[in-house]
């Protein structure tokens, strides 16, 4: 940040009050929840422990207040202050910290050049209960690590018609800051479940009344237009992970496989493409 972030800061108190906190130093403890941003193992397995996920940008935060989730506080250089006065006056509670870029960079790990941060209360998980009686169409997404496939997945689901998606244990966070941003946040709009037990869990959607379908290239994959001329009323997509694909587990316990159908040379989408085109050609009609 410039020279004149103290007499911004200064400025910006007269309307904040002692709420707005001026970030001098990297150790300072009431910034914890911003420590480490970078380090994704380690808010992968701190964040949810904490009842926390990191909302990046002004975007994204205005989405996550939307969807009715509830900030701890809020963290960005005082030159964006102004940018979000509305929200500050929603929640007059809640510390706002703010300070110059080297100092905030220093906390984080990043340079934040999006605008700004929040640390938020993750909200109550849901459970298979909640979510399956008025679904008709759930992806199931399997030991998904990348946080870019996971946000392109959340995406594409909102967009094209997936009422519900299911996370298997290994699945990555929907709510690490990079998935969050790369699904435009779509994770505050889909409703997912990160389940307990996989792939025994099939058996729970099969007793729902769901079809299980498994995308996977093996000798009886039927073509998704086969698929998608059945209009299964409830059907429930599994989507392996990046490389590896359906776990065999998976593929004992799913209904049938399905395939997209490619030119000669090629052999595979990326799951998150492989996921748009599946979303759309096996809605509900």
């Amino acid at each position: 940040m410039s020279q004149k972030t103290p007499a911004d800061i200064a400025a910006w108190r007269t309307r904040l009050g002692e709420r707005l906190v001026a970030v001098e130093d990297a150790t300072d403890p009431r910034v914890s929840d911003y420590v480490a941003l970078s380090d994704a193992a380690l808010r992968q397995r701190t964040d949810p422990e904490h009842g926390r996920y990191i909302a990046e940008s002004s975007k994204v935060l205005r989405r996550a207040l939307a969807a009715g989730h509830v900030p701890r506080s809020f963290f960005m250089a005082a030159k964006w202050l102004e940018s979000l006065a509305d929200v500050f006056e929603q929640y007059p509670e809640v510390p706002i910290f703010a300070g110059a870029d080297a100092v905030l960079e220093s906390i984080t790990g990043f340079h934040l050049h999006r605008g700004a941060l929040a640390a938020m209360n993750r909200p109550e998980p849901l459970s298979l209960d909640q979510v399956l009686p008025t679904a008709k169409r759930v992806a199931i997404l399997e030991d998904i690590v990348d946080h870019t496939n996971l946000g392109a997945i959340f995406r594409s689901a909102a967009a094209l018609g997936i009422d519900v998606v299911l996370i298997t244990p290994r699945c990555a966070d929907p709510l690490y800051r990079r998935a969050i941003r790369v699904s435009m946040g779509a994770v505050f709009q889909v409703p997912w479940v990160r389940l307990a037990s996989w792939p025994d869990d099939v058996e729970v959607l099969r007793a729902a009344g769901f079809d299980i379908a498994a995308m996977e290239l093996t000798p009886h994959s039927q073509g998704i237009d086969d698929v998608a001329a059945m209009n299964s009323g409830k059907l429930a997509l599994i989507l392996g992970t990046e490389g590896a694909g359906v776990s065999e587990a998976a593929l004992q316990l799913a209904d049938r496989t399905v395939m997209i159908p490619m030119r000669p040379g090629v052999d595979s989408l990326n799951v998150a493409a492989a996921s748009a085109v599946a979303f759309w050609e096996l809605r509900a009609r």
